[in-house]
This record gives C-alpha cells, structure tokens and sequence, in this order.
C-alpha cells in the first residue's frame, strides 16, 4: 500500500492504540492539552517539563505545579505516562555537560512525582561530523547515569531519534546527523546502553536528515522502541516544514513501517504546527485510517 492508497474493505485493519504528543501544544496552557485530548477521545496525553515554554511546567517544578498538574490529569481521566525534558548531552563544554545531567535528574524526579512511567531524553544536538571520543564518553557516560537513576525511580528512559535543526529565515529547517540518527552512531548507543534504555522512534525526524533512506533506521531500532512520535516533514525550498502524518506528498509509508517496529504501545499523533492544532490531529488520525489501522485510544 503506498502513501495515497486508501485501505482496501478486504484487508484486516491492524491495530493501532494512539495518544497525544505535547510539541503542538507549547503555546497553549496546560489544561488546554486536556481539553483537546478530551474532544479527540484521547485516553493518553505526553507531557513536558522545562525548556521555557509556557505550555509545560517549569524548569524546577515547585509541589503545587505538581499538584495542580496530577489534579488536572485525575478529573480529564487522562493518563500522563510520558513525559518530554530538554536536554543536551553533547556539549563539548565538560562543565555545561555536567550541569545538563543534574537538571535532567532533577526533573526525571519530578517526572516521576508528577506520575509519569517514562522519560523522553534527547542524547544532543551536536552534528555528527563533530563527536569527538570525548563528548561520546560523556555522552554514554550521562545516559547510563541518568537511566541508574530512573531505575531508582520506577521509571524508563527513551532516547528519541533527532537531528540537529538549523532554522532559516523562511521558518523552515535544515536538519543533519546527530548520534540518534546517523546509522553508525545508532549502532554504537544500541550496543554500548543497557538494554532497559529504550528509544522514542520519530520516523519523521530520521527522514528529514535522510529522506534518501526508505528503512528510517527501524531495521536498526525494532525490538527497542518504547516510546513513538507520528507527524511528517514537507519540503519547503531546500528545508523542511513539520507536517501532519500523511500531508507529505511522497512522504512516510506508515503502513508499511510502523508493523515493523514491533512496538505495541501508544503512538503518540505530534503535531507541530501551532496555527491549526485539531485540523493537524484530526488529518493525521484519518490519514492513519485510510492507510488500513484500526486506531483506537
């Protein structure tokens, strides 16, 4: 089945249990995320901590923003399983780096306070072609800590598949390797992390970097997928602009490759765009539809 195929009545649909992403919703106050979920039927919602952005909660949640936020959450019905941190393990700067692990600790502990079950980690943003050994000791040095304390915690690391984003004036991006997209690199943190460290697979991130590349490194991650991200990357000029799941024209098979990622959790609907948060959504679930899933939430 090809991306503007339409779901033949004959074929059995294969199940897909969906949430919300919290990306699309950095703008808006956080019980607007519920309220949206909410009208979708929704039954999973991520959400965030730090990165200055109003839709989250604070760098340092105090316990009445953790409070208000479990309060939230237990009246919606919603569950809040996953929670995204800002992070940045790369820094060639060895003190930046290590200020970077405290806070990533430290808001795991929130995460966890707040009820969260898991942690979307970056590993950073430093271009491929300038990892040096050093930052890569560093790199794994951070990941293997900060997963130790999750463990303490009750709690589950996953590391998502990003680039590193350079925006151009026309509001598009440049995107280029990082460790969680190059192919070698992506070999290198399967083998050297403990296998309880899992990985946030954003396929459409991947196909940015290398939209050449029809296995958007799933034949690399399947069987350490535990967290996913569902949206799509239009070009626009010689960048890109985040789209809903199905509105790249040539864009994702998701048909073909979300069977094979082996991943039997939430697929969480991440739409970027702020202007038109519920068409975004409401494209991507239908496009996931006609491509022969059976979503549910």
């Amino acid at each position: 089945m090809t991306e503007n195929q339409t779901h033949s009545p004959l074929s059995p649909l294969k199940p897909l249990r969906t949430g919300c992403g919290e990306w699309g919703f950095r703008n808006l106050p956080m019980k607007e995320h519920f309220s949206i979920a909410a009208e979708f039927g929704f039954k999973e919602l991520e959400f965030g901590i730090g990165g200055n952005q109003m839709g989250r909660l604070s760098e340092n949640p105090t316990a009445q923003e953790i409070a208000d936020f479990r309060a939230l959450a237990a009246s919606s019905g919603i569950a809040t399983p996953g929670c995204c941190i800002e992070n940045d393990f790369t820094l060639p700067d060895a003190g930046l780096h290590a200020a970077q692990v405290q806070k990533a600790i430290a808001q795991s502990r929130a995460a966890a306070l707040c009820g969260a079950k898991q942690v979307r980690f970056f590993a950073g943003f430093t271009p491929i072609s300038e990892m040096n050994e050093a930052i890569w000791s560093r790199l794994l040095s951070a990941l293997i800590e900060c997963d130790a304390e999750l463990e303490k915690l009750g709690l589950t690391m996953a590391i998502e598949t990003h680039g590193s984003i350079r925006f151009q004036k026309d509001g598009s991006a440049i995107h280029s390797h990082t460790a969680t997209t190059d192919r070698n690199a992506l070999r290198r943190l399967i083998a050297e992390l403990p296998e309880r460290v899992g990985f946030n697979y954003d396929p459409g991130n991947i196909r940015a970097v290398d939209p050449g590349d029809p296995r958007l490194a799933v034949d690399l991650l399947a069987g350490r997928i535990t967290y996913c991200h569902l949206k799509d990357w239009v070009r626009s000029g010689d960048g890109w602009v985040a789209c809903a799941v199905g509105d790249a024209a040539g864009g994702i098979d998701f048909s073909s490759l979300l069977p094979q990622t082996y991943y039997r959790g939430t697929f969480l609907i991440e739409y970027e765009p702020l202007a038109d948060t519920r068409q975004g959504i409401a494209r991507s679930l239908e496009h996931l539809r006609s491509a022969g899933f059976a979503v549910s939430f």
